[in-house]
């Protein structure tokens, strides 16, 4: 079995792991990327017809890393954010000229992403794509780790680094491999997901509606079209996955409004389980997880990608900095793997909380919580203050921001 020596290998070539590739890249570190799923099979399911929704960090990021014109030429602007209570009186906005902001994040559909993310990814000649190929064992020590990979033809290969990435999603196979636990809670919900064609324009504008069974999103997409995130109940999602486009559609309406016309042409739907995951802790000896591998939110916020590439910034700077300070740079040494662990831990309880709270609060039928999501509702629109700081949560740039966070190249 031969053995090839890289400073990084991330595990996990998604959009985090290819995100973290292109960002380290100018570092002049060597890196590789393994996948287990070739980019044009369909079943890959980090680019499929999905809507993402880049919040104002992730946009600095991608501009510092210089695919942003790529990636805004295929986006639609989000101006203003509409939240709503199905059944109850009243509405709460947030409005990017308040904030002094172009617009409040972007809309992507991830396939579209994907291409501008690999074309990048291929041209970075520091960078080498092991894929197909499955990583089916780890080891790790004090001075390195090393991945075992099977490849397509059944051959095996080992890579050995310095620091070794978990960024292969929530059901993380190098987080197990590497002893670290995940407490999983699920919400007993789907999120069906797909786009379709409103009949009065949407205007730039995001739709978080919450309904009996969950928050609906319904978000502008490119050509007119809406994307929509319906969380169903686990026990109605077969049932609602299975209805023909028609009837679909009709049951959307309905827990939705006509506040844009009649819905119409949906498209291609899909449907996941929505499980609360969180990481017991962040790093091992030489391996550090990032992304859904060390958190999985619930899409009510719209916030998992945006943590996950403020993980993917805040390991970039640190890995930065030790190679300024010190010298040669070991990306995987303790000290460095303790400062990051420790920078992200509290974004990522904060949204993780966060996240959790809401989904819980306007779930609940009961009528004193019925009575405080009015209160609250009244409170974030009356209140001086309020929306900014939920605004400036919102788009990833509250608390200490790493530099591509703040759209400064590192190089």
């Amino acid at each position: 079995m031969t053995e090839q020596r890289y400073d990084i290998v991330i595990a996990g070539g998604g959009m985090i792991g290819t995100s973290l590739a292109l960002a380290l890249a100018p570092l002049g570190l060597r890196i590789a990327v393994v996948e287990a799923v070739a980019r044009q099979d369909e079943t890959q399911p980090s680019f499929d017809d999905r809507s993402t929704a880049l919040s104002r960090s992730t946009q600095r990021m991608f501009e510092a890393m210089g695919l942003w014109p790529d990636i805004v030429a295929a986006s639609t602007p989000i101006r203003s954010i509409h939240v709503s209570d199905q059944g109850r009186f009243g509405f709460s906005h947030i409005d990017a000229d308040e904030q002094g902001v172009e617009a409040l994040g972007y809309v992507v559909i991830n396939r579209v992403l994907g291409n501008v993310l690999q074309r990048a990814l291929h041209s970075r000649p520091e960078v080498t794509v092991v894929c197909p190929a499955r990583i089916v064992a780890v080891a790790l020590d004090t001075d390195a780790a090393t991945a075992s990979l099977e490849l397509e033809d059944g051959s095996g290969q080992e890579l050995s680094c310095s620091l070794l990435v978990a960024a292969d999603g929530a059901n993380s196979a190098i987080r197990e491999m590497i002893g670290i636990t995940a407490q999983k809670s699920s919400y007993g919900q789907r999120a069906v997901i797909g786009n379709l064609l409103p009949e009065k324009p949407i205007d730039n504008v995001a739709y978080e509606r919450f309904t009996p069974q969950g928050p609906l999103a319904v978000l502008p997409v490119a050509e007119g079209r809406a994307g929509f995130v319906w969380t169903v109940s686990e026990n109605d999602a077969e049932r609602v996955m299975s209805l023909d486009d028609k009837a679909f559609l009709g049951e959307l309406q309905k827990e939705f409004g006509y506040r844009l016309g009649r819905f119409s042409r949906v498209g291609k739907r899909a449907a996941y389980p929505l499980v609360l995951s969180k990481a017991l802790r962040l790093t091992a000896t030489r391996a550090v997880l990032i992304g859904t591998s060390a958190h999985g939110l619930h899409p009510v916020s719209a916030q998992g990608f945006n943590l996950g590439m403020r993980d993917v910034a805040a390991i970039v700077d640190c890995i930065a900095d030790a190679r300024v300070a010190d010298g040669p740079c070991d990306p995987g040494n303790a000290a460095l793997l303790e400062r990051y662990a420790e920078w992200r831990r509290a974004d990522q309880n904060k949204l993780v909380r966060f996240t959790d709270s809401l989904v819980k609060l306007f779930g609940s039928q009961r009528p004193p919580l019925r009575a405080l999501r009015d209160i609250g509702m009244l409170g974030f629109d009356l209140v001086p203050g309020v929306r900014s700081l939920f605004a400036k949560h919102t788009m990833g740039l509250a608390g200490r921001l790493p530099r591509l966070s703040r759209g400064v190249p590192v190089e």
